[in-house]
């Protein structure tokens, strides 16, 4: 009589296990334990509880990752400020092309003037945007090496 690790698979469901996990154990924690448990499987980035556990058993490594939340959020609006900016570019030679066709050159030259003053507040928060990263990363690394 064939065990079920030796049956042959079918076309249907799952292959079989060679070597199938079935000796279960339990194990209680009171609430400060378990809420440290929690903390430590979360912070090691295990895909579930039991590797978790089995890793921690059987001094398996485990790797930490921590995500900085506001990290990642200044680092995607960043990228959106400059996926904008890069926009801006873009049309600008299609806006100064078209201002010159179309209008008299009094009249492109006063709304010239005023894309002129736009741009230089532009470049302005640009440069404030250069500044404010340059102070993020030099407090985020002084964070990250403590």
């Amino acid at each position: 009589m064939e065990s079920n690790n030796q049956r042959k698979w079918k076309k249907g469901g799952r292959k079989p296990k060679i070597d199938p996990a079935v000796y279960r154990y339990s194990i209680s924690f009171n609430s400060e334990e378990n809420t440290k448990f929690l903390s430590l499987c979360e912070q090691s980035g295990a895909k579930n509880k039991a590797y978790f556990i089995t890793s921690c058993i059987f001094n398996r490594t485990l790797r930490v990752v921590r995500i900085d939340k506001n990290l990642h959020d200044y680092y995607m609006r960043l990228t959106t400020f400059f996926g904008e900016y890069r926009a801006v570019e873009v049309n600008y030679n299609q806006v100064v092309k078209a201002l010159n066709s179309n209008f008299s050159e009094k009249k492109a030259m006063a709304l010239l003037y005023k894309l002129e003053q736009a741009t230089i507040k532009l470049v302005q928060i640009q440069q404030k945007a250069i500044e404010l990263t340059k102070e993020f990363g030099e407090k985020y690394l002084i964070m990250r090496q403590k």
